[in-house]
């Protein structure tokens, strides 16, 4: 999304290479991921600013886009008060972030990658904070934090050195080559906020480069070094539990809340057009409640296993009963700095129809951006 910070496009055109060819020779690496997830990849986000792009390691133009605009503080963001919101949907978005948002309202993207330059670390949610109970010892920090913190180090430790945390040239060390992205420092408007809070899909931001613009001698060396560790951030979209939602007469749900007990997020977790959920979680035992008008209370405690050695998460479906007139109805714990949840944005008007899939299924990204397809087993 930053024009000078080239790295993460050769990475990414890299990695469709390796991945169809993979397929291609039947690899099993390849077919078994294939097989069961499903891939989205935006190699840039941002082409206006790599055409203006100078080839310094640190210090070029090309961060900005075409009107001079920082796309990654360009977000909507659960932090900046309901009246800024207003002004961020309204008035100030740019159309590389609006086609982005449509197309994260297009497909139930559950897992993705921002790929940046200029240092060496995997960072987390959140990059922004109001001050409230998010805030932990000097970071930011989501109720997912657990599951933020192995996604990162997933790709620092499978990363040719980013899990040793060597700085940069007068840059920081970072523990694990991971990082709080509020505490290593805020921003607001920022991608990865956005996504986890607005689109229930759990982003990290990579910077997997010291330079920005590094030397064409050095790609395949740097191809090497993160190969493995894209390949072993994908295969992450498989923790955790998926599955449906039904009605009392076997009907998938759409806006049900499926609930995690102990994670209450700012926007609740809900389910698809096709009532389907997906919920990010490491290997342990999770109390599930699940809501829906008109209909009783579900909850349910399950056992969750590690999925990605298997390339699928655990698979349960949540059967909803009709609720009586007397019945006591539960209210889910949402926590919402800012009563935003339901903003509304003219996407369609100036990105263009996005095709509705076919398939039932759940979709996860990497920008790059990876999905988990939904299986009938």
């Amino acid at each position: 999304m930053h024009g000078n910070e080239v790295l993460g496009r050769v990475l990414l055109l890299q990695l469709i290479d390796d991945l169809v060819r993979g397929h291609r020779n039947k690899e099993a690496w390849s077919v078994q991921l294939l097989n069961s997830t499903r891939i989205h990849i935006l190699p840039t986000m941002n082409p206006d600013g790599f055409d203006d792009a100078g080839t310094h390691c640190q210090f070029s133009q090309g961060r900005f886009n075409h009107n001079g605009v920082d796309l990654n503080r360009n977000f909507p963001d659960a932090f900046a008060g309901k009246r800024q919101q207003g002004q961020f949907v309204e008035e100030t978005q740019e159309a590389e972030v609006r086609a982005v948002i449509g197309w994260l309202r297009s497909e139930t993207f559950v897992l993705s990658a921002n790929l940046h330059g200029g240092a060496l670390v995997a960072s987390y949610p959140y990059d922004n904070s109001n001050g409230g109970s998010e805030q932990v010892g000097g970071a930011s920090v989501t109720p997912d934090n657990d599951v933020f913190v192995h996604l990162a180090k997933v790709y620092s430790y499978n990363h040719g050195s980013m899990h040793r945390g060597d700085s940069c040239k007068d840059g920081l060390s970072f523990n694990d080559g991971i990082t709080n992205g509020y505490q290593w420092y805020a921003l607001k408007g920022g991608m990865q906020d956005y996504n986890y809070v607005w689109a229930q899909c759990l982003e990290v931001t990579l910077e997997v480069s010291c330079c920005k613009f590094p030397p064409k001698d050095q790609l395949p060396a740097l191809w090497t070094e993160n190969r493995e560790a894209l390949l072993a951030f994908i295969r992450q979209v498989h923790l955790g539990v998926k599955g449906r939602v039904f009605d009392s007469f076997g009907v998938p749900v759409q806006n049900a809340v499926v609930e995690v007990k102990g994670r209450s997020n700012i926007c609740l977790f809900r389910t698809d057009k096709h009532g389907e959920y997906y919920r990010l979680l490491l290997p342990g035992n999770y109390t599930f409640t699940v809501t829906y008008p008109g209909h009783q209370v579900l909850t349910e405690t399950l056992d969750v296993p590690h999925g990605p050695d298997r390339y699928s998460a655990l698979k349960h479906d949540f059967l909803l009963r009709r609720a009586a007139d007397n019945s006591t109805h539960y209210t889910p714990t949402e926590f919402s700095p800012t009563p935003t949840c339901n903003y509304t944005l003219n996407v369609e008007g100036r990105c263009g129809a996005v095709a509705t899939p076919t398939w039932t299924g759940v979709s996860a990204a990497l920008g790059l951006w990876a999905a988990l397809r939904f299986l009938s087993d």
